[in-house]
């Protein structure tokens, strides 16, 4: 039986050079719309609009003020790579929220806390207790 060769020492250093290429290239840039299934059609929603996004039951909702539809993701990950990582934050492992369009933090029993937004319906979106300390230090609370 013959024994595979070993890379030689070039083809391993191109492998190499090749990864460090990947993962030093800028980031795809956002195309600052998200795709949303509501009122019998696709809209193309301009991420600044959105303020959260949550999924409950499989189902991935996206809020803004005027709109309240379905995304095509499967995953809140899925979706999350599609935002803005400055403006969207992973507020609770079932909702992802804009910080541009938090109107108000409410404190809940046991130092929990929510936010909540100036949308149609008043909606109040829970904030995990270990993303408590990063809502803190986004609003120097």
């Amino acid at each position: 039986m013959r024994r595979p060769k070993a890379p030689s020492t070039d083809a391993r250093l191109d492998e190499l050079l090749r990864l460090v290429e990947e993962r030093t290239q800028p980031a795809k840039p956002q195309s600052g719309k998200v795709i949303v299934r509501a009122q019998g059609r696709l809209l193309l929603v301009d991420q600044r609009e959105i303020c959260f996004i949550t999924i409950e039951g499989g189902a991935i909702s996206v809020v803004t003020r005027g709109v309240e539809g379905q995304s095509n993701c499967r995953t809140l990950e899925e979706l999350m790579e599609q935002l803005d990582p400055e403006a969207f934050w992973r507020a609770h492992r079932s909702f992802i929220v804009n910080i541009q369009h938090i109107r108000e933090v409410v404190p809940w029993f046991k130092s929990a806390t929510s936010c909540a937004w100036t949308t149609p319906r008043r909606r109040e979106v829970p904030v995990s207790r270990a993303q408590t300390k990063r809502l803190r230090e986004l609003f120097n609370l």
